[in-house]
């Protein structure tokens, strides 16, 4: 492998009216491997997904780059961007009712964009399409179906099918069981994580749930207003976080098994910052139980550990363990501790939610100009 499949460098978006959403994230993702995205509602997840194939509103603005496979996504003309779109990347959406056209069938809108990259007649579209609903373990007679006829769990399959449909070498999949029910939430991870396996594609994945993410996922990042503030080995994160903020979210969901976890469930208290008005420092100060005097002002870089398998963005990082939720602050015992750990990095930071974190603007029609996002320095 020549080298990764998707580099994210710096990436900033910054929405009408001056919401910073993403600020400064990097992140690599190789052919064949899973990278897990997780935060609260608002943090920036989706904005970063819709970003990645710009379908952001029309006067966001961007910097930064991103590179599939070395072409930036950011600079392509409009006739490159569109010949990558499905087939070089595609996206799942979350909300399949939302998504899908409710009064064409189903099979009419996963034979779309084969039709529409000229790769099929409309025969062999039918017949792809029938292909891919049973490889997403649907009978071909529904391609027949009006979304609606469909139940929620089904209605993602196609989406899925959709995303599969050109042979990407990346899909982007933002939330994509949201509202099934646990067994269902099962089948549709497994199936994506099948196809990824079997196709050697290399999956964007991201979720509120973080023992989704460490099951699926090879590596993890956790942002936080518009940052990543760790990362690192899907399993390794979820299980012994480094950050507060990365501890608070594991420490969120109930261990089976676990009375205490059960009877007394510990959340974290507030939301996540304005990204139009955010706090000075360390975006998670406010909210964190092992904030030092210092972390009003300063807002720490990703620093490596050691081993440089895992970063994170606390000045807590190579200093010792980092209080986990409903511990005593920790200002009394590093007092101003803010010089990184040996083995810190540069820095590289993360996004912050726009004003909505749903599927966004909708793909520009056939034969319609552009309405994606602007990048940093031209006008739109």
């Amino acid at each position: 492998m020549s080298g990764p499949l998707l580099q994210v460098r710096d990436l900033t978006v910054t929405y009408p009216g001056g919401a910073a959403a993403v600020r400064g994230v990097d992140l690599t993702v190789a052919a064949g491997r899973k990278l897990g995205i997780a935060g609260e509602s608002g943090c920036g997840k989706s904005t970063l997904a819709l970003a990645l194939l710009r379908l952001l509103p029309p006067g966001t603005r961007t910097g930064g780059e991103i590179l599939l496979d070395g072409e930036d996504v950011l600079t392509m003309r409009w006739g490159r961007l569109r010949a990558v779109r499905w087939a070089g990347a595609s996206i799942v959406f979350q909300g399949a009712m939302h998504s899908l056209n409710a009064v064409r069938r189903v099979g009419d809108q996963i034979a779309e964009p084969l039709l529409l990259h000229g790769r099929v007649t409309p025969g062999q579209a039918r017949r792809r399409t029938a292909e891919l609903l049973e490889q997403v373990g649907l009978p071909a007679a529904r391609a027949a179906a009006h979304p609606h006829e469909l139940s929620g769990g089904q209605r993602q399959r196609v989406m899925i099918a959709m995303a599969l449909a050109c042979d990407p070498r990346l899909i982007i999949a933002d939330e994509p069981t949201t509202a099934l029910d646990v067994m269902v939430q099962a089948q549709i991870m497994r199936l994506i994580e099948g196809l990824v396996t079997d196709r050697d594609l290399a999956l964007v994945l991201i979720s509120h749930d973080l023992a989704v993410l460490a099951d699926t996922c090879d590596r993890l990042a956790v942002m936080y207003a518009g940052r990543v503030v760790e990362e690192g080995p899907a399993r390794a994160v979820y299980e012994d976080a480094l950050h507060p903020y990365g501890r608070a979210l594991s420490a969120a969901f109930p261990r089976i098994g676990d009375p205490a976890s059960r009877f007394a469930p510990r959340g974290l208290p507030g939301d996540p910052p304005d990204p139009a008005a955010l706090p000075p420092g360390c975006s998670f100060h406010p909210r964190c139980t092992a904030a030092l005097d210092t972390c009003a002002d300063d807002d720490p870089a990703l620093r490596g550990t050691e081993d440089g398998r895992r970063r994170a963005a606390c000045v807590l990082v190579g200093v010792g363990d980092v209080p986990g939720p409903g511990a005593v602050p920790a200002a009394e015992a590093v007092p101003g501790r803010t010089t990184p750990a040996p083995g810190a990095v540069t820095e590289a930071g993360g996004p912050d939610r726009g004003p909505a974190e749903g599927p966004g603007a909708p793909e520009t029609a056939p034969g319609q100009e552009p309405e994606d996002g602007v990048r940093s320095g031209t006008t739109p």
